[in-house]
């Protein structure tokens, strides 16, 4: 049956059938609308289930999948829920007949998810004002509820990175009540924000908002150990370690939608926190001590394995690019990258982002693999096989290297060149 058909049936039961959530609140900021997630008050669960022949999905809540307009949805009976304890599942959840749409709504996170449509009037039921803060471009927790969920901290962080808003204070401040629960929370869930928020336009608005709230320490804490950490101002006039990281992520963040490229991008600089104090601010070394850092961040919370794995080539590598000058080490980091999931243009996006320019090895890889590629095993001396045919692959490959590239190339170009801005749109 479609929606039309779905809304009467329930009407004609007694109920109502909305519309609640996200599929609401993009509509009403103009983006498209999409996965619409229903409501069913004023029906008991038996009631419900009789009528629609839909299959409960929800272990703890009365939830279903159903066909809707030839779809499967999630179909969630109207319900409420009281605080008993700590954490995600510190509450307990009640639905009945007489649970209204308002109560179902006043237990979401933000005013702009705790907006519904009535299916079969077209009414929007606002009761905490979501329509005027979308309006305003403002994230608020849509009731004392928002602490139910600790999580819900860091969810607040993620929207306002996600759609560009701004925290109010009041809920700024609900936040960071919720510290010490959310030192307690699985690491699984707190990854899973960081995964959504590697997604937004501007990655470095959930950190900032989770720095203004004063929990940034307790969810991710190497990268609040980045705050303080002083630059060298000719280097990267930005500001400390952390003003130069958020800069690097949203720079990243232009250039790519790979959340492993971004992720990278944070995590390129994590040892510049463990530099002992007499080395700062040159950090010499830091490239070894963040492999260290990144292996604590996957102790506390397991990281995806594709991000681990960018992490640490950008960690090593970022550096070195500029170092390098040896035609055999220069194609072999040609050929690692080749190889590896990162990739020559998640690579090259950080190095840019990080130092406003790239080396010529970098800034024409394509033509440099090309090269490199006309040198085939084929070409061999007979019978040669093995770690033989390797190195002989290898050393012609840095002959035919050191031909193409021009004398010099490999030298360090000025690092505020044009190229920083071609890529990045900064000067």
């Amino acid at each position: 049956m479609d929606e039309s058909e779905f809304a009467g049936m329930i009407k004609d039961a007694g109920g109502r059938l909305y519309i609640a959530g996200g599929w609401v609140r993009d509509r009403i900021r103009g983006a498209a609308p999409h996965d619409k997630d229903y409501v069913v008050a004023g029906l008991a669960e038996d009631t419900f289930r009789s009528l629609s022949g839909a299959r409960r999905i929800g272990a703890s809540f009365p939830v279903y999948r159903a066909e809707i307009g030839g779809e499967l949805c999630d179909v969630a009976l109207a319900r409420g829920e009281r605080k008993t304890g700590l954490g995600y599942r510190g509450f307990e959840a009640a639905s009945s007949p007489h649970t209204t749409i308002e109560e179902d709504l006043e237990r979401r996170d933000t005013t702009m998810n705790s907006i519904a449509l009535d299916v079969e009037t077209g009414e929007i039921i606002d009761p905490f004002g979501g329509v005027a803060d979308i309006g305003n471009r403002i994230i608020r927790a849509a009731s004392s509820r928002f602490a139910d969920d600790p999580v819900r901290a860091l969810r607040a962080a993620r929207q306002a990175a996600q759609f560009d808003f701004s925290i109010e204070r009041a809920t700024i401040g609900m936040m960071g009540s919720l510290r010490g629960e959310i030192m307690g929370e699985p690491g699984e869930r707190i990854a899973g924000e960081l995964k959504r928020a590697m997604s937004c336009g501007r990655p470095s608005i959930f950190f900032r908002a989770l720095l203004d709230a004063g929990i940034l320490d307790a969810v991710y804490p190497q990268v609040y150990a980045l705050k303080g950490l002083p630059h060298l101002p000719e280097h990267h006039p930005e500001g400390d370690a952390f003003e130069h990281s958020m800069r690097v992520l949203d720079d990243v963040a232009r250039m790519t939608g790979r959340a492993e490229v971004r992720f990278a991008a944070l995590a390129h600089d994590l040892g510049k926190a463990l530099t002992p104090i007499d080395e700062r601010p040159h950090y010499y070394g830091h490239e070894r001590l963040g492999l260290d850092a990144l292996s604590e961040w996957n102790r506390l919370m397991t990281l995806p394995r594709r991000w681990t794995l960018c992490a640490k080539f950008a960690i090593e590598e970022h550096m070195r690019a500029w170092s390098i000058t040896r035609p055999g080490k220069i194609v072999d980091l040609l050929n690692r990258l080749r190889g590896h999931p990162i990739g020559p243009d998640g690579f090259s996006a950080i190095v840019l982002a990080d130092s406003g320019a790239l080396p010529e090895f970098l800034e024409n890889f394509q033509g440099y693999c090309e090269v490199l590629d006309r040198v085939t095993r084929s070409a061999a001396p007979p019978g040669m096989e093995g770690a033989a045919l390797g190195e002989w692959i290898r050393r012609r490959r840095i002959d035919e290297y050191r031909m193409f590239a021009p004398p010099g190339e490999t030298s360090r170009p000025n690092r505020f060149q044009s190229t920083h801005r071609r890529y990045t749109g900064r000067s």
